[in-house]
Formats: C-alpha cells, structure tokens, sequence
C-alpha cells in the first residue's frame, strides 16, 4: 500500500501555545483556511452549527516513540494497559487527533471555536460537521479510568 499524504487546510491560530494534559474547556482559538486554496464558500452554514468536529495533526513532540501496543494511561499504573487504539493519547501511529468544539462565530476564512484542544499552529486536516444523525446511538459505555481523564480535561 502506497503512503497517504495530507495537505493542512488551515491552521490554529491563538489559544493555548503549549499543550497540557487538562483545562480545554475555556480555549478559545481560531481555524484560519488556506487562503491560497479556500474561498470564504467553504465555511457557508458553520454559523448554522452548534458544534463542528476538527481533525487535526499533533505536530508537537514529533520526535517522542509512536505507541503501538498498550500503555498506561497518562503513565498511570492504577489504571489499566489498553492499547493506543483504546485511548486518545496524541503519540499515536499516525498522530491524528479530533475534537469536538463549540463554534462562537464565522469571519471570512475563519471560525472561532471554543474547547478545540489543539495549540496555535496546529495543522488542521478537515473540519465536519456536528449533527445529531451522527451522534452514537444507543448506550455509550466507557472504563472507570476515561471518565477519571476527562474530569479535568474540558
């Protein structure tokens, strides 16, 4: 199989200059597109969005092992190994991270986002749409630990 190959749509501009484990809930950034490649047209109907979810590159810490297997969480030995497919940690195999924002407003070639934990100057892969059609149906279940992690995190 052949390598994939992404181009950044656009980039985070302000918010947080380093990534930390907790407290994304207040950051507030901005999704710049690539002017040289985007027009205004491609963020019609955002502003009709509560919510987008954004694909984006941890860029960071780049020279840091990739995960492949299991690990503690966090380095957490309280809680269990579960494979790097089992958590969101950013050393991933391909480094791809996601997040589901609060939109605040659209201007031009960009969208202010509320709670993106991402750090001024990530690449952004792709932005999507939040719809309820697509939310999970069904009971979501999740370990004892995840819901530890996330106590802090927004």
């Amino acid at each position: 199989m052949s390598d994939i190959i992404f181009r950044p749509i656009g980039y985070v501009r302000g918010g947080r200059k380093e990534a930390t484990k907790d407290g994304w809930g207040s950051n507030r950034s901005r999704i710049e597109l690539d002017a040289a490649r985007f027009k205004p047209d491609a963020l019609f109907g955002i502003d009709a969005l509560s919510h987008i979810e954004v694909l984006f590159y941890f860029h960071l810490h780049v020279d840091e092992p990739t995960e492949f297997g299991a690990r503690h969480p966090r380095d957490r030995s309280d809680w269990p190994a579960v494979g790097i497919f089992a958590q969101r940690g950013r050393m991933r195999p391909n480094r791809l991270g996601l997040s589901t924002c609060r939109v605040v407003k659209v201007e031009g070639l960009a969208v202010e986002v509320d709670g993106l934990d991402a750090v001024d100057g990530t690449p952004i892969l792709d932005i999507k749409p939040v719809w309820k059609g697509n939310e999970p149906r069904g009971e979501i279940h999740e370990p004892a630990w995840a819901g530890e992690i996330m106590s802090r995190y927004w």
